[in-house]
């Protein structure tokens, strides 16, 4: 399965979606320009990655900040994760970050899935 590597910038997160080595990985700050346009090759991704995905799969999230738009997207990458099983979703936030924290418990009462918490 192709590896996807996206570069952060100032606007849009580093992506890192690589089965080999079992690296699911979004971090930095997320404001890009048109959410849907940046996120739909992570979508993609995922949909093909649910066709043979590994029994175990640790999900990170580890973002600085994310606008509205993205946070809408994030839901749906989280949506995609649902469907498949034996996922787990690593969220990373600054320990003084309340507002990152927050947002990783609110996302976690949305869907169903097994959250983890962690600081950096």
């Amino acid at each position: 399965m192709k590896v996807l590597n996206l570069a952060g910038t100032e606007d849009t997160p580093k992506v890192i979606l690589d089965k080999d080595n079992e690296l699911f990985e979004i971090s930095g700050r997320s404001l890009p320009e048109d959410s849907a346009e940046f996120f739909a090759p992570i979508l993609n991704w995922i949909d093909a990655y649910s066709e043979e995905a590994l029994s175990s799969t640790k999900f990170l999230f580890k973002l600085e900040y994310f606008n509205t738009a993205s946070s809408k997207l994030i839901l749906d990458v989280l949506s995609k994760l649902e469907e498949i099983e034996g996922v787990t979703v690593v969220w990373y936030y600054h320990e003084d970050d309340e507002d990152m924290q927050e947002a990783g418990e609110e996302f976690e009462e949305l869907v169903e899935l097994e959250f983890e918490f962690e600081t950096y």
